[in-house]
């Protein structure tokens, strides 16, 4: 049986779309008045576009992602340890995105990977929720 997006968040609580929080200390430079990116999205390994300046809004939710790998290794890992991650790029049309790969399902979860070098994951897409896309911003590069 699939598992429920909600045994990914430990202790988040249900989130609706969130307004535009204002910006973390470590988001500085990065979010803009509206809340948007600033800068373009990349991946941390090989550079390659993930996103373009103004195609994500800042979101705070807590989410658990497996530690980086490559993406089979990223999928086999997912029940295992990882990263509890609150700040995040929301997509909400994956046809935003650049260049991102997404993994099969794990559980009721797709991770999302550069699709490059299919390194991470660097985001995450609960089944449930069709319109939203979830890059953490420690698992990324801006420019």
């Amino acid at each position: 049986m699939a598992a429920p997006c909600a045994e990914m968040e430990p202790a988040a609580p249900p989130a609706s779309a969130p307004a535009a929080p204002a910006a973390a200390p470590g988001s500085a430079g990065l979010v803009c008045a509206q809340g948007r990116n600033l800068r373009a999205v990349l991946c941390q390994r090989c550079g390659s576009r993930v996103l373009l300046p103004g195609a994500a809004t800042f979101a705070r939710r807590e989410l658990l992602l497996p530690a980086m790998r490559k993406k089979a290794a990223a999928a086999a890992a997912a029940g295992g340890g990882g990263d509890v991650l609150r700040e995040h790029w929301l997509v909400r049309d994956m046809f935003s995105f650049e260049n991102v790969g997404f993994t099969r399902d794990v559980g009721n979860v797709k991770f999302l990977v550069c699709a490059d070098c299919e390194a991470g994951p660097i985001g995450w897409h609960c089944l449930d929720d069709k319109d939203s896309f979830y890059v953490a911003l420690e698992r990324v590069a801006h420019e």
